[in-house]
């Protein structure tokens, strides 16, 4: 064999492909907490759209209010890949608890985690690392969803002040948040170019409303609404980054969050799996277990397939983040195939759970139902086949 293959061979053997052991006791950890404590109050959550301050409470002590915020401001301090081993198992346990921790720790904290100065860090983080201010990102418009660039909310600076008119809607966390990052325009005329992130205090500036809480299909407890700004005065000082850079690192923010989408979802195929499986070996028709039958059994390898990819997937990427690679692509296939999954995994469930499976009282019902917002927040599926395309071809 030649050196070269013989190096690449001993490498290759090498190789692990596990997650490191601290991350996997964090795993457990999690996964014990939603399908104990949060699965216990899923009912409570899903009646009332609420989750119980206990369990964000319990929460915040755990640490997940702070999984991407550095240690010095109070945070766990985590990679990419060690956020996302965490996310999958939040995706085991209620999807709309899932949702509005992720909101959070992921595009609500990331922009200020990278792009703030010392002075806004000090104010804001250790706050949102304790789950006292929780963080959202305000970028959707009633123009402007798939299309981030059609935004029209304006922020034009008058002395040491921003005044921002306009309206964000379907902004995840914003009843309940503290601080928003908003996306505004700050130069018309340098299109895309001329867009700027800041930090906004929702519940204490005055001209920023928050509309009524949305209905959604599913997600509950996952709070989202309207924000709109009427003249609605924001400091200079709460300006994130340059000016005029929004746009870029907003992208950014959400290309970064994808691949945590990939991991619930991953998360949450694992569940749908794991109860399928349970079922299959316990429901019986025509005098035998259900799992006997090879149309059960071709729907749970099926089930299996698709969670094994995606988690390769979603672990490739995060490395791939944490290496500084650029993954504007792989975010998006990462983001795609998981999601896409999902969407199959959970009808295979239903399928496999027969009529249990569309009652109310089933888990299997409810994932079926929250599973779905995940093909269309943070880039829909369509946009997520663009970006690939557009990738391929540039």
């Amino acid at each position: 064999m030649c050196p070269a293959l013989s190096k690449l061979s001993a490498s290759i053997g090498q190789m692990d492909f596990q997650l490191p052991e601290d991350l996997r006791d964090m795993q457990a950890t999690i996964r014990d907490f939603m399908l104990t404590r949060v699965e216990s109050r899923a009912h409570d959550i899903e009646e009332s759209n609420q989750i119980p301050p206990e369990l964000l409470k319990e929460a915040a002590n755990l640490g997940l209010f702070g999984l991407s915020i550095p240690e010095e401001y109070g945070g766990v301090g985590l990679g990419t890949l060690g956020r996302c081993a965490v996310y999958e198992a939040m995706g085991m346990g209620h999807m709309g608890f899932g949702g509005m921790i992720s909101a959070h720790a992921s595009i609500g904290t990331s922009g200020l985690v990278k792009l703030g100065n010392e002075e806004q860090k000090q104010r804001f983080l250790p706050r949102m690392a304790s789950g006292e201010c929780v963080a959202g990102f305000a970028i959707t418009e009633p123009s402007s969803g798939s299309d981030a660039a059609n935004i029209r909310t304006r922020a034009v600076k008058k002395g040491d002040v921003y005044v921002l008119n306009g309206t964000k809607h379907y902004i995840s966390n914003a009843p309940v948040a503290g601080l928003l990052t908003v996306i505004a325009i700050t130069d018309p005329s340098k299109g895309t170019r001329g867009m700027s992130a800041f930090l906004v205090e929702p519940q204490t500036t005055a001209g920023v409303s928050i509309g009524k809480i949305d209905e959604k299909m599913g997600q509950k407890g996952s709070l989202s609404s309207e924000v709109i700004f009427e003249d609605a005065e924001i400091p200079a000082a709460n300006l994130l980054g340059p000016e005029n850079l929004g746009y870029r690192e907003a992208l950014g923010i959400l290309t970064n969050g994808r691949v945590g989408i990939a991991a619930r979802s991953t998360g949450a195929m694992q569940r749908l799996l794991e109860l399928s499986v349970q079922h299959a070996k316990t429901r019986e028709q025509f005098g035998q277990p259900i799992a006997e039958f090879q149309a059960v059994q071709f729907m749970l390898a099926e089930m299996e397939i698709a969670v094994q990819t995606s988690r390769v997937l979603w672990q490739k990427v995060a490395w791939m983040v944490d290496s500084g690679q650029d993954v504007r692509r792989m975010a998006s296939v990462a983001k795609y195939h998981a999601t896409e999954m999902l969407s199959q995994v959970a009808d295979k469930a239903v399928q496999v759970a027969g009529g249990m499976g569309y009652m109310k009282d089933s888990p299997v019902e409810r994932y079926y139902r929250d599973q779905r917002l995940l093909r269309i927040y943070e880039g829909t599926s369509e946009i997520q086949k663009v970006i690939i395309a557009a990738d391929l071809l540039r």
